[in-house]
């Protein structure tokens, strides 16, 4: 169920039903040169979709601001000041459940957000709040994972490669312009290889400058399908698992409850 879609009273009935709604977090950013800017907030909401078609949820609207600067310096990213970002998402996820949701989702549609999104369920131990926020990371099972590299063709992915275009290309085939895709793949430069162990802000686009990573010449929409297939299926299985789960509410409880304890000392 898409939360825009719903009536006023469609959607308590739909709060009640499922107590769940799905947040995907994607960006808008340049995709090479044949996926559209919007690639990572459409595939994210779209995969949301069709999993709480088979596992009943609510998805928030698509949402597109995110972690995302190292894509300022090419045309038609937004991005939005680290606190304000901070106090935007917060200000959705308090939203939501004032909207009568004890369980959010957070799907993570682009890569780019994966620090700041772990940071922000860390954040969720900063005050009590009257929901739980489940941070879906996406792994595959080791089944799932094999079938996954029986598809494809490639090896190196990361960034407008095979995976993300020909999912792209089920999902949405009239945005995505095949005639347009480099010639060459894109290999990581390592221009920042001399420091080990390391990553800093411009660490993506030190290896990336085109913001590119792997070859999308082998992309087709019969891969896509399969890809979001195996994609739609652990996201129903992690829905499931959501509404079925007892263990988060019950330690954030007890975890606050602690909390007051050490703030409010007894004699």
């Amino acid at each position: 169920m898409q939360w825009e879609h719903l009536t006023a009273t469609e959607f308590a009935a739909a709060v009640a039903e499922t107590g769940v709604c799905i947040v995907a977090l994607g960006v808008v950013e340049k995709h090479s040169e044949h996926l559209p800017l919007g690639t990572d907030f459409l595939n994210g909401h779209k995969l949301a979709c069709l999993a709480a078609e088979r596992e009943p949820a609510v998805v928030f609207p698509p949402f597109y601001f995110g972690q995302i600067y190292e894509a300022r310096c090419f045309p038609g990213t937004i991005t939005i000041k680290p606190t304000l970002l901070m106090e935007l998402i917060q200000g959705v996820l308090d939203e939501i459940g004032r909207n009568g949701f004890t369980k959010i989702i957070l799907l993570n549609a682009h890569g780019g957000n994966t620090h700041w999104l772990s940071f922000l369920s860390q954040c969720t131990l900063w005050e009590e709040k009257p929901y739980s926020v489940y941070l879906y990371t996406g792994a595959l099972s080791e089944e799932r994972r094999r079938a996954w590299s029986e598809i494809v063709e490639t090896t190196l992915h990361g960034h407008a490669c095979e995976c993300e275009t020909s999912i792209s290309l089920a999902n949405h085939p009239e945005l995505v312009q095949m005639d347009r895709v480099p010639a060459a793949p894109a290999a990581p430069l390592g221009r920042l290889k001399d420091v080990p162990a390391n990553h800093s802000g411009i660490s993506w686009y030190a290896d990336y400058p085109d913001h590119y990573a792997g070859d999308a010449r082998t992309a087709s929409i019969a891969k896509g399908e399969a890809l979001r297939e195996i994609a739609v299926d652990a996201l129903v299985e992690y829905i499931a698992a959501v509404k079925a789960d007892a263990v988060v509410p019950a330690l954030n409880r007890e975890f606050f409850t602690r909390v007051g304890e050490v703030r409010s000392p007894g004699p």
